[in-house]
C-alpha cells in the first residue's frame, strides 16, 4: 500500500485544508433591536458561534463546506443528548472553466461591496447564505458575476407553493466590478419573487403566485485623493410588493473619509462625514410603496449598532428614515483602536396619522451614540467591545403603542478566534 501511494502523484496535486472559528459574545440588552418599555427589566447572556471549515482543491475544482453550532450558554442540558443547533452554512463546489471563467454551484455567502444590499451577515451569530448558482468571469481589474437561486420547501411529489418566511422563491443576481481612472465603482441587477397565496376562511388556499421586485444600483463608487476618499452608493427599487402593490423606492448615501493623522509607528486617526437617505411611506398612506426593502445585507453595519432600524426585519414597509451621521476612529497602534460614531435620525416620509394635517408631526427620531474598542491580543484571538445610548425623541415615542423607557442602551464584550482569518473584528464600519 505504502509502495502505491507513493508512486501515484495524484494526491500530491490535491490541496486540503481544515480552519475553524469561534465567537463568544456576552450582551446587556435594555433596548437593543427595539426599544424597551418602561417596567421591563434588561436582558443579558452570552452565547456563541463556533465553524468547522474544510476545503479541497484539485486541479481546476475546488469544495468548502462550514458546519457551525449557533447557542446561547446554557440553553441545554449539560447531559445533553441532541438538540437543533448544529446546521450547515455554506457547501459549493466550484470549477475553473478555462481562462477568467468559473462556475460556483450551492450554499454560499453572496458578500459584496460594502456588504449594505449582499452581505454575509457575519454579525449575527447565525450568518446569512443562499442556495445559488453563481458564474464567475473575472480579469485584471473587472469582475461579471451572474446567476440565481430557485427555492423550495423539500423534494415534493406534488404541489408548488413555497412557504419559508421572509425569503424568495426565487431570484436572478447579475453584478459588474470595474475600475474607470481613479474611481472603483460597481453596478448591481437583482430581481426576486416572493409568494403569494389567498385562503379561504377554512384555510384553503383560493389563489396562488409569484410577485417580483427588482432592484437596480450603484452599490459602490468610490475615489481617494491623497488622504481624502469620497465614497456613495445608490439603489432604486421597483416592481411589485408580495401584497401586490406597486413599489416606488431608493436608498442613497454619501460620505467624505479624512485620513487626520498616520504615524510609522502605526498611529491613524481618521475622521468620516455622511448621510443617508432611505426612502418612505407616509404613515396616511399612499397609492404606491414608497418603503426601500433592505433585505439581504448586514443592516448592522448601518444607521447605529443598537440596531433599531431595518435589522431582523424592523423598521420594514415604514417611514423610512434619514441617518446623518459623524464617525471618529483612532488607531493607537496596529493593534488596539477606539471609535466613536453618532448618528443624528429623522423620518424620510410624514409620520402624521390618518386624519391629522400634513406634517404635524415633527419627523425627529432620535439620536444614538456608538462607543467600540478593538484589540488584538494575539495573531488568532481578539477582543472587541462597545456600548450604545439612544436619546429618545417625542415622535420615536409615539410611534410604539407602549410607554418606553427614559433609558434605552446596550453594551457587549466579545471574545474572537480566528487564526487565519484576516478579518479579526466584525460588526464595525472603519
Amino acid at each position: 500500500m505504502l509502495g502505491m501511494l507513493l508512486l501515484n502523484p495524484l494526491p500530491s496535486l490535491a490541496q486540503f485544508n481544515v480552519d475553524g472559528q469561534i465567537l463568544i459574545r456576552s450582551e446587556f440588552r435594555n433596548g437593543y433591536n427595539k426599544p424597551i418599555a418602561e417596567g421591563l427589566d434588561p436582558a443579558g447572556f452570552i452565547a456563541h458561534r463556533a465553524r468547522l471549515q474544510a476545503g479541497y482543491k484539485l486541479d481546476r475544482f475546488n469544495f468548502y463546506m462550514s458546519v457551525q453550532d449557533v447557542r446561547t450558554w446554557g440553553s441545554t442540558s449539560q447531559a445533553n443528548v441532541t438538540d437543533g443547533f448544529l446546521s450547515l452554512h455554506e457547501a459549493w463546489g466550484e470549477v475553473d472553466f478555462g481562462e477568467n471563467w468559473k462556475v460556483k454551484l450551492g450554499r454560499q455567502e453572496l458578500n459584496y461591496d460594502n456588504f449594505r444590499f449582499l452581505g454575509n451577515l457575519d454579525w449575527a451569530l447565525q450568518g446569512r447564505s443562499h442556495d445559488f448558482a453563481l458564474v464567475k468571469y473575472e480579469k485584471e481589474k473587472s469582475k461579471l458575476h451572474f446567476g440565481g437561486g430557485f427555492n423550495q420547501d423539500g423534494q415534493a411529489l406534488s404541489g408548488n407553493i413555497f412557504t419559508v418566511p421572509n425569503q424568495y422563491r426565487a431570484a436572478q443576481l447579475v453584478r459588474f466590478e470595474s475600475v474607470l481612472g481613479k474611481v472603483d465603482y460597481t453596478l448591481l441587477f437583482w430581481n426576486e419573487g416572493r409568494q403569494w397565496t389567498t385562503k379561504d376562511a377554512a384555510g384553503n388556499i383560493t389563489d396562488k403566485g409569484v410577485r417580483f421586485r427588482q432592484t437596480l444600483g450603484i452599490p459602490m463608487l468610490r475615489t481617494t485623493l491623497k488622504n481624502t476618499t469620497l465614497s456613495g452608493y445608490f439603489y432604486s427599487q421597483f416592481g411589485e410588493d408580495v401584497s401586490g402593490t406597486k413599489v416606488s423606492a431608493f436608498n442613497a448615501s454619501a460620505q467624505v473619509s479624512q485620513l487626520l493623522v498616520s504615524t510609522e509607528e502605526g498611529k491613524k486617526w481618521r475622521a468620516t462625514l455622511g448621510a443617508e437617505l432611505i426612502s418612505g411611506t407616509d404613515r396616511a398612506g399612499a397609492d404606491k410603496n414608497k418603503s426601500y426593502t433592505l433585505q439581504y445585507g448586514t443592516n448592522h453595519l448601518y444607521n447605529g449598532y443598537i440596531d433599531w432600524f431595518f435589522v431582523s426585519n424592523t423598521w420594514e414597509n415604514s417611514v423610512g428614515l434619514k441617518d446623518f451621521f459623524i464617525r471618529s476612529r483612532y488607531e493607537f497602534n496596529p493593534k488596539f483602536w477606539m471609535q466613536t460614531d453618532f448618528h443624528s435620525f429623522s423620518s424620510y416620509a410624514d409620520t402624521s396619522l390618518p386624519g391629522e394635517s400634513p406634517d404635524s408631526q415633527s419627523k425627529n427620531l432620535g439620536s444614538e451614540l456608538d462607543l467600540t474598542f478593538g484589540w488584538i491580543i494575539h495573531e488568532a484571538v481578539s477582543l472587541q467591545g462597545g456600548y450604545s445610548q439612544y436619546f429618545l425623541s417625542d415622535t420615536m415615542r409615539s410611534l410604539h403603542a407602549q410607554t418606553l423607557s427614559d433609558q434605552q442602551n446596550w453594551a457587549y464584550l466579545m471574545v474572537i478566534f480566528r487564526p487565519t482569518s484576516k478579518a479579526k473584528f466584525i460588526g464595525v464600519l472603519q
